[in-house]
């Protein structure tokens, strides 16, 4: 299992502590840098990396440690994190990443993930040890995939994941996340997962492999975990629905939004508009990996997307709200032909004796079609866990509530045409009466049909297009 320690200090590491901890492996052991020189690596003598210390992030947003360690981890905001990663191709080598984030905890005070890892040992006769670790910081590399063990409790879009996902699609192969089955996905990593080839492989004592998300039994063949191929797909007991386990909901929604290039732009209005009309208040912090560090700042963001958009590049963000109000989202940014366009993903937890705001959701459309140049929005309702993870088992799908078409795609489409998008439902025009956008309920979140209401729109649009 992969040996990742993280020590919480109220102090940030200045240099003199990092080296104390970077000892811990004694006088032989090679100390080189990686990612850019944002990550310090503890190398045998043939340069072999037996433990990666990513430079600390300082949390300043409240309930980040509690959202990915759980709740028996201590840690009052603002905390220092700093995260030690072990190779799996050492044994000794999960004590040494132990070592240096118990020696940072000696001198700074803080505490220890996991508690019983932590400890000022030096770990030696290591420098000498010999690794089969495969390239790209992953535990295992072949032809068509790269695969990654882990054991934590909630496996999150952290920098070093997402640099394995980039790492792994430029090399054409796919990316496979093997867990015990107590293990979650939080929402980023979920979506981060969505948009490349990936499988969440999960190791279940009793039935042996499974995907995580489907539940399909699988097998390694070939170089990667793929489904058994038999009479149909086989699922596996483990990830078998457990009724009344979940009493939460979730409500999702998928926002486009289209910009003109200005040098004015301020981005992330769109998701502060919606953050504040489903629960009240805007977004607590926003960073481009878990744990979310920084006080959302639509500023900010904007110069880290103008600054990549200037190198031709996207932009990809997490952020999250205020602890007793669950919700998250992750914004893709990027400059087309359209102008500038933002992704937004954004999903709202609701336990079970919690109102929903469903009813918000035409006000929702119109400020953003009034205020934020709304393309496209989809919401959707679905039964799940209020934290907003995904467990690895059965959840229901969500079903879609509304679509919300913008004034510019309904000008294009020509507002008679767009109104035929339903036959048995006529949609809301919000706006001005010359240029309005359209705004379609689908059902209440229960029916599935409303997935063939969402089709027959899609195909009415893009049938038009074509034409």
């Amino acid at each position: 299992m992969t040996q990742d320690v993280i020590a919480l200090t109220p102090q940030m590491p200045d240099t003199k502590t990092l080296l104390a901890g970077l000892h811990a492996g004694g006088p032989d052991l090679l100390v080189n840098r990686a990612g850019g020189g944002s990550v310090v690596q503890l190398c045998t003598a043939a340069g072999q990396a037996l433990v990666s210390v990513e430079a600390p992030r300082y949390l300043q947003v409240p309930g980040e440690v509690d959202r990915l360690l759980g709740s028996s981890v201590h840690a009052d905001s603002p905390v220092w994190w700093t995260e030690a990663r072990a190779t799996t191709a050492v044994e000794e080598a999960g004590r040494l990443a132990g070592s240096v984030a118990g020696r940072l905890t000696a001198v700074l005070g803080g505490s220890v993930w996991p508690r019983e890892a932590g400890h000022t040992d030096v770990v030696t006769d290591l420098a000498e040890a010999t690794t089969t670790a495969a390239p790209m910081g992953v535990d295992m590399l072949t032809d068509t995939a790269a695969v990654v063990i882990q054991g934590r409790p909630v496996v999150a879009a952290t920098t070093w994941l997402t640099d394995v996902v980039r790492n792994t699609v430029r090399t054409g192969r796919e990316l496979q996340i093997l867990t015990p089955p107590g293990t979650r996905l939080t929402f980023p990593a979920r979506t981060l997962l969505d948009g490349v080839p990936s499988r969440w492989v999960v190791r279940d004592p009793g039935c042996g492999y499974y995907d995580g998300l489907s539940g399909a039994v699988l097998h390694w063949h070939d170089g990667r975990f793929a489904p058994v191929v038999g009479d149909g797909p086989r699922i596996a007991d483990a990830f078998r629905p457990r009724p009344g386990l979940e009493g939460g909901r979730q409500l999702l929604l998928a926002i486009r939004t289209i910009h003109p290039a200005d040098e004015r732009l301020v981005l992330g209005g769109a998701l502060e508009q919606a953050w504040r009309t489903l629960t009240g208040a805007p977004p607590a912090g926003w960073a481009t990996a878990e744990p979310v560090n920084v006080p959302w700042s639509p500023r900010q963001f904007t110069d880290l997307a103008r600054t990549r958009a200037q190198q031709s590049l996207p932009t990809w963000i997490a952020a999250v709200g205020a602890p007793d109000r669950p919700a998250i989202a992750t914004v893709r940014t990027a400059r087309t032909q359209a102008g500038v366009e933002e992704h937004i993903t954004l999903a709202v937890g609701c336990v079970a004796d919690q109102s929903t705001p469903v009813d918000a959701l035409p006000e929702l459309a119109e400020a953003l079609t009034a205020r934020h140049n709304l393309a496209t929005m989809v919401t959707q309702l679905r039964t799940a866990r209020a934290d907003l993870t995904t467990p690895a088992h059965y959840e229901p799908p969500p079903v879609p509530l509304s679509f919300t078409l913008g004034p510019d795609a309904v000008a294009d489409l020509g507002l008679d045409h767009a109104r035929k998008a339903l036959t048995n439902a006529a949609p809301a025009p919000l706006g001005p009466a010359t240029r309005p956008a359209l705004h379609y309920t689908l059902g209440d979140g229960t029916d599935p049909a409303a997935w063939q209401h969402l089709r027959h729109i899609h195909d009415h649009v893009n049938g038009a297009r074509q034409k």
